[in-house]
């Protein structure tokens, strides 16, 4: 039984999308149409990869991971948020809270460190081609991938045990469209700022760090470009690695902004914004970015739709 201050009820008031705005419903929609090419394209990008046999390289094996965490994460939010809205019910259990909490930390941290390799592949490919069948094997890019995934489970783990921990006051409402830790710890009843200064190291950690990593392994991969004879050859290199990074950009960009910007709590509008772009936006944009910027992907498009008649229903990835 809890006593004080604490409120009786161990559900939580999610507020959703831009608590007072006019044109909800409308904002919604979006966001429902949003989903639906986002689960489309990764699902498209993964069964690609998995059908074609050309496609069966390392660097397209951490691009389908990158698409299955992308499903995932997209997936942990946008559905109990459309429930929510066409319900009329705004509340989510303290089970089905700390669930969202640790699914969207693990998919979260688990992107940031797959781009990371996928930083190293793109690295590995054009500075050292001729090794990299033996640097960036099947088996390790198979254990980057687990690595990406367990990284994030424990990271997750850690994080969702002790934010969920704290004792909470007053009226659970939380003014977001899904439960984030730092939007619970808003409600805490207790000095949560020794837990705030292991959010920063573990930011630092999971965001500075492959940031910095990624961006020396593109300036080392730029001055490998500037040494290339051929016009041709510098743009086939430039183009392995424009869609990759501009996925970081657009990842990196809103978490940086979140988590390490100071007073960052202080403007729940402007981090609902960001949120929406990092967790909705993101996964519907990685799959058409990679998809329109590599030639090998839209082969693949064109052979598997070349191959599949209009009369017949599922026969485009039976080979």
């Amino acid at each position: 039984m809890q006593t004080g201050n604490e409120t009786l009820s161990t559900d939580f008031i999610l507020l959703g999308l831009f608590p007072g705005m006019r044109h909800t419903g409308f904002l919604v929609s979006v966001v429902l149409l949003i989903y639906t090419i986002a689960i489309t394209g990764n699902t498209t990008l993964i069964l690609l990869i998995w059908a074609d046999p050309h496609l069966h390289t390392s660097m397209y094996f951490l691009l389908s991971q990158l698409s299955l965490i992308d499903l995932a994460f997209i997936s942990s939010i946008v559905p109990k948020m459309l429930v929510n809205f066409f319900s009329g019910k705004r509340k989510i259990s303290l089970i089905g809270c700390g669930a969202q909490i640790f699914f969207t930390l693990t998919l979260g941290i688990a992107e940031c460190l797959l781009l990371t390799f996928m930083a190293y592949d793109r690295y590995v490919a054009i500075c050292n081609p001729l090794k990299y069948p033996i640097i960036i094997s099947h088996q390790v890019s198979q254990k980057m991938a687990i690595g990406s995934w367990m990284g994030g489970t424990l990271s997750s783990l850690v994080h969702t045990a002790y934010a969920m921990h704290f004792p909470l006051c007053g009226p659970r409402e939380l003014h977001h469209f899904f439960c984030e830790v730092k939007a619970i710890l808003k409600l805490s009843c207790e000095d949560i700022s020794a837990y705030e200064k292991g959010v920063v190291v573990t930011s630092i950690i999971v965001v500075l760090l492959p940031i910095s990593f990624i961006l020396t392994s593109y300036i080392l991969i730029f001055l490998q470009v500037l040494q290339i004879n051929s016009r041709e050859g510098r743009s086939k290199a430039l183009a392995t690695c424009s869609s990759h990074l501009t996925v970081v950009i657009f990842y990196y960009g809103p978490a940086m902004l979140i988590y390490m910007r100071p007073g960052s709590s202080h403007t729940p509008i402007l981090n609902q914004a960001l949120f929406m772009f990092d967790t909705i936006l993101t996964p519907m944009l990685n799959p058409l970015i990679y998809s329109l910027r590599n030639r090998e992907v839209v082969g693949s498009m064109k052979k598997v739709l070349r191959k599949c008649p209009i009369q017949n229903r599922f026969p485009c990835f039976s080979d």
